[in-house]
C-alpha cells in the first residue's frame, strides 16, 4: 500500500548545471524538494517509484539503475535511478524521470529499490487511478516520486503565453496536493489542462489512485510560478 509521497516539480532548470546563472532562483525549490525526499525516507518504504510524463518513446516502466542524461541541454551531468545493477538499460530515462534521478542522487537515496514509470500526459483520469492502485499494490510499503509541474500559462513570457485560467487552475491544484484532497485531484480536468500545459495532471491523478483507501494527510511546501510556471511540492504522509 501507499505510505508516502513526493510532489516535486520536474523542470531541468532544477539541475543548478542547467540553469547556469539562473541557478539560485530555485534555491527554494531545490530545498523544498530534499525536505520532500526526507519523508520518503523517513516513512521506510520497500518500493519507491518515480512517476513523471514522457514522450512516446520514454512511456512505461524503467528498472533501477537506468541512467539519464542532460546533455541534450547542453551540460555534462549524467544521472542512474538508484544504485547500478550491472545490467544494460535498454534505454534512457525520459526527462521527468532524469530529474527525479537527479534528486535522488542530490539526496543521496539509499532507503529503498527504486523504478521509474514514464505516462501519458494525455492518460485518462480513469487509467491515471487504476496505473495508480496498481502501483499501490507493488510492495508492502510503497512510496512515490511524483515529478510534474502546474500550468506553463502564468505570464506573458511563460512558454503558453498568459492565460487567465492557469493561476485558478493552479491554486486548487496547490490546495488539492497540500490536503491530500483525493476528490479534488480526480476532478481536475484534463482537456484544460492540457490547454494549459499543465504536465503534472497526469501523475498527480495517478497519485490520487495510489493513496485510494488510505488516510495519507498532505503538506504544501512549495509554491511559485518563476518562468511563468507553476512549481508546487508537496508530501503526503
Amino acid at each position: 500500500m501507499l505510505v508516502a509521497a513526493a510532489v516535486c516539480p520536474c523542470p531541468p532548470l532544477l539541475v543548478p548545471e542547467v540553469a547556469a546563472g539562473a541557478a539560485p532562483e530555485l534555491d527554494a525549490a531545490r530545498t523544498a524538494c530534499s525536505d520532500a525526499l526526507g519523508v520518503l525516507a523517513a516513512a521506510r518504504p520497500d518500493l519507491l517509484v518515480v512517476v513523471g510524463t514522457a514522450e512516446p518513446g520514454g512511456r512505461g516502466p524503467f528498472p533501477q539503475g537506468t541512467p539519464g542524461t542532460f546533455r541534450g541541454f547542453g551540460v555534462d551531468v549524467d544521472v542512474r535511478l538508484g544504485a547500478a545493477t550491472g545490467t544494460a538499460p535498454e534505454r534512457e530515462l525520459p526527462a521527468s524521470l532524469a530529474v527525479g534521478a537527479w534528486l535522488l542522487e542530490r539526496t543521496g537515496w539509499a532507503d529503498a529499490p527504486v523504478e521509474g514509470l514514464g505516462v501519458a500526459d494525455t492518460l485518462e483520469p480513469e487509467r491515471c487511478a487504476g496505473t495508480g492502485r496498481e502501483l499501490a499494490g507493488r510492495a508492502d510499503r510503497v512510496a512515490l516520486l511524483v515529478m510534474g509541474d502546474a500550468s506553463a500559462c502564468r505570464s506573458l513570457k511563460a512558454p503558453g503565453y498568459l492565460d487567465v485560467r492557469a493561476a485558478p487552475f493552479d491554486a486548487e491544484a496547490a490546495r488539492a496536493l497540500g490536503t491530500a484532497d483525493l476528490a479534488a485531484l480526480r476532478a481536475l480536468d484534463p482537456a484544460l489542462a492540457r490547454e494549459l500545459k499543465a504536465a503534472g495532471r497526469a501523475p498527480w491523478q495517478i497519485l490520487a489512485g495510489a493513496a485510494h483507501d488510505t488516510r495519507l494527510t498532505g503538506t504544501l511546501l512549495y509554491e511559485d510560478a518563476p518562468y511563468g510556471v507553476g512549481y508546487l511540492v508537496a508530501t503526503w504522509s
